[in-house]
């Protein structure tokens, strides 16, 4: 899918001081990335604190950014939990209209076997009418989704069109290269990997810091796909500090820290998550204040 090429930002959700839904800074974040290069926009994944937003407020998030995109470019809705039925219940009551793709996580907690995994996607697929990404992030599942079973639901199902791989393991990247399917993407979930993930032939990422520096970002993975290492690699390094700090404590409270420091959006998160140190928010502005785009 074409449409899934380059970078796509995990979108955070804006919160108040009163912990309600900012959606007015939700619009300037979309209208911030949209034009400043990003490809895509992800709604409702780990970065958007989907766990602790309300089925009600999610669907005012998605009305909010779909509204705001205006169609300008495509959107990839996270929808997956570790209940196949209540994640086949939610896609068949979801409003998908505008939706390019759903960004679906392995199953969590739960730690099934690669078996119980194919099958879980197996059912997701077969519900889905629209294409799915597969989202594996075992430092948050306590599962790491292996390239063979990746490969399998790869092969096996038309509408299972990429993977978000998010174990930070370049090893794995690798055999999901060498051996899938050839129109089957292999998507970053790694801001610190993801350009070598592009030069050995990934199709893009799915980022966190993207959403903040969308114009560096997402200028280095263009030249990455265009295989120009040595010009991608200068933004690489540019970015390579702030990217290590936004995942320090937490994320998204690192990425929001940003944010509130560019003056986009309050740092407020919802616990069990907390706001980033007041030591790691003074290196992040220091950052800021010294970044020239």
């Amino acid at each position: 899918m074409k449409e899934l090429i380059g970078t796509g930002v995990a979108l955070v959700t804006p919160f108040r001081d009163d912990l309600s839904v900012d959606h007015d800074a939700l619009r300037n974040i979309v209208n911030f990335n949209i034009e400043n290069g990003t490809n895509y926009l992800v709604i409702m994944g780990t970065t958007g604190e989907s766990v602790t937003v309300s089925k009600s407020e999610k669907q005012q998030i998605t009305k909010t950014i779909s509204e705001t995109n205006n169609q300008r470019v495509p959107l990839v809705l996270g929808i997956g939990g570790n209940n196949t039925a209540e994640v086949i219940n939610e896609i068949k009551n979801t409003d998908l209209t505008n939706i390019t793709a759903i960004l679906s996580v392995a199953p969590y907690y739960s730690k099934p076997t690669q078996e119980g995994l194919y099958h879980h996607f197996k059912a997701v697929s077969e519900a889905s009418p629209i294409p799915i990404i597969l989202y594996n992030v075992p430092g948050r599942t306590s599962k790491n989704m292996l390239p063979e079973t990746t490969l399998c639901l790869a092969k096996d199902f038309k509408n299972i069109v990429a993977v978000k791989e998010a174990g930070n393991n370049q090893q794995q990247y690798l055999k999901l290269l060498k051996n899938k399917p050839e129109d089957f993407l292999i998507i970053s979930g790694d801001d610190d990997l993801a350009l070598g993930v592009v030069l050995a032939g990934g199709a893009g990422v799915i980022s966190v810091l993207g959403q903040a520096f969308p114009k560096d970002f997402s200028r280095m993975i263009q030249l990455g796909l265009q295989g120009k290492a040595k010009e991608a690699y200068k933004l690489h390094f540019k970015l390579m500090d702030i990217t290590s700090m936004i995942f320090e404590e937490n994320n998204p409270a690192g990425i929001k820290a940003v944010f509130n420091g560019l003056g986009l959006c309050s740092d407020t998160v919802r616990l069990p998550l907390v706001k980033a140190s007041e030591n790691l928010k003074a290196r992040i502005n220091s950052y800021i204040s010294n970044y020239k785009s």
